[in-house]
């Protein structure tokens, strides 16, 4: 589960970055939100927050851009203690504070005007695999107001699927779907 939240995050941002300007994740306004099909029945859903990371854009050339992104594993909201305390036990994560979820993008194909597929590792469950993320750059410009007026600003939504057996997260498979959605929203900040 904790494979579509980077992944997804990560590549959204990594579809843009470059080696041109550093921009620094703002947590408060990123997130990576998961979803997958529970023994037929329903749609369960979740997210990861509490994201560390920077993207090195370079708005004449995006395909050199660069993206790396990390967060907690133990970060994962689902709305209900006890699935949450599930998906960390030995399970799935068996997960602990010091665990993380990271991103780091080998590769950008810019696709359209604002459109990419950014490759890279994820790194979750001590296991790393390639994900491509299908990003979408939705906004670059300055901040409007606020402590950050002025400051330039990018803005991603990403999108992609992952089998979580990949992670070694497979437990109850396939009755509870192995295929997870993943979809990400990012804001970054041009670093000081």
């Amino acid at each position: 589960m904790k494979t579509l939240v980077l992944a997804a995050a990560l590549a959204a941002t990594a579809s843009f970055a470059s080696a041109a300007d550093k921009y620094v994740l703002d947590a408060s306004h990123s997130q990576v939100l998961f979803s997958y099909n529970h023994l037929g029945f329903s749609t369960t859903f979740g997210m990861f927050s509490g994201f560390e990371g920077e993207i090195m854009f370079d708005a004449e050339n995006p395909a050199g851009s660069s993206v790396s992104v990390s967060m907690p594993t133990m970060s994962m909201f689902t709305g209900w203690e006890d699935r949450e305390a599930h998906f960390m036990s030995e399970d799935f994560f068996g997960a602990t504070e010091d665990d993380m979820i990271s991103f780091t993008s080998s590769s950008i194909e810019v696709t359209g005007e604002n459109t990419a597929k950014i490759t890279g590792d994820l790194t979750m469950n001590d296991v790393t695999k390639p994900v491509v993320l299908d990003a979408v750059l939705n906004k670059s410009g300055p901040y409007p107001f606020g402590p950050q007026q002025g400051t330039p600003t990018l803005g991603f939504d990403a999108t992609t699927t992952l089998l979580r057996s990949d992670f070694e997260l497979g437990a109850f498979a396939p009755a509870v779907s192995d295929e997870v959605t993943v979809q990400i929203s990012i804001e970054a900040l041009q670093a000081e």
